[in-house]
């Protein structure tokens, strides 16, 4: 399935002045995974928001988003309550419009997004930070199929999806988790890597 871009609400001014972080990177690269993580190494701090995706597929071990049926998105967004959307491997998926508050409030929100959002954010955020994780295209395969979750295409597709993100940071996740989760965290915590 092809990806479709974001849309979002339209503003006169770009919505800050809280940080915006956007991870993005191919299936498999274990970016739920190190958000996870992130957010335990994080949890201590309340100026550091990590909304739930809103999803057109069931939530499982390796994703905690919200289910909802198609229907129930599509009302969602014509009640204009998510603040960014796109569509992959034949489902929709969203964030929820309340980010945009939490940004005004001048906290830090962190999501998994898909690259085709970028764009869009930048346009609409004042602060927006995106980190790129990644991994070599054996590691990336493997991990899709230890999923076992078919309904999300081909891994070989999958595997093949270019992933351009004009990318802040870049994390080559095929090291120890919690070395890539503390490198993750230091990027929510102080923007660009010293």
């Amino acid at each position: 399935m092809t990806e479709a871009a974001a849309s979002l609400r339209k503003t006169s001014a770009r919505i800050g002045p809280g940080r915006l972080v956007l991870i993005v990177g191919p299936s498999g690269a274990g970016k739920d995974t190190l958000i996870d993580a992130a957010h335990t190494l994080c949890g201590e701090d309340s100026s550091i928001v990590f909304p739930r995706r809103i999803v057109t597929r069931a939530a499982s071990a390796a994703e905690d988003n919200i289910q909802v049926s198609p229907d129930q998105f599509r009302a969602l967004l014509a009640d204009d309550q998510l603040a960014l959307h796109w569509e992959a491997h034949g489902h929709a998926y969203g964030l929820p419009r309340s980010l945009d508050n939490d940004l005004r409030a001048g906290r830090t929100v962190v999501a998994n997004v898909s690259r085709t959002v970028i764009v869009a954010a930048r346009e609409a955020y004042d602060n927006v930070v995106v980190v790129l994780i990644t991994a070599p295209a054996e590691v990336l395969a493997a991990r899709i199929a230890a999923r076992a979750r078919s309904s999300d295409g081909s891994i070989q597709e999958r595997v093949g999806r270019s992933v351009d993100a004009a990318a802040d940071e870049i994390i080559n996740n095929v090291g120890p988790i919690a070395d890539h989760a503390q490198e993750l965290a230091r990027i929510i915590r102080h923007g660009r890597q010293d």
